[in-house]
C-alpha cells in the first residue's frame, strides 16, 4: 500500500492510495445521485423543499462517509501543550 501525500489541510494525514481511490469513487457516485436530484426537480412540481433537503442529506452522508474513510485528527492550536 503506497502512501500518498495528503492535502495540504491542517488534521488531514497522508493517505494511502487505496483510501484516495475509495474518496474519489464516492465523489463519482455522490455526484450522479446529485445529478439525479437536479433531473428529478427540473422534471416535476415537487416541493422544493423536500429536494433541497434531499441534496443537503446525500452531500452530508458522503462527506461523513469520506471522513470515516480519511479519519482526519485534531488540529494543534498555538499555546495548546506542545505545540511549536
Amino acid at each position: 500500500m503506497s502512501m500518498t501525500r495528503g492535502l495540504p489541510v491542517a488534521g488531514y494525514t497522508d493517505q494511502p492510495q487505496d483510501k484516495i481511490d475509495q474518496v474519489n469513487a464516492n465523489k463519482v457516485a455522490e455526484e450522479q445521485v446529485l445529478r439525479t436530484i437536479d433531473r428529478l426537480q427540473a422534471q416535476s412540481a415537487g416541493d422544493p423543499r423536500m429536494f433541497a433537503l434531499a441534496r443537503t442529506n446525500i452531500e452530508q452522508g458522503f462527506m461523513w462517509l469520506n471522513r470515516a474513510i480519511f479519519r482526519p485528527e485534531r488540529v494543534v492550536l498555538p499555546g495548546d501543550p506542545g505545540a511549536a
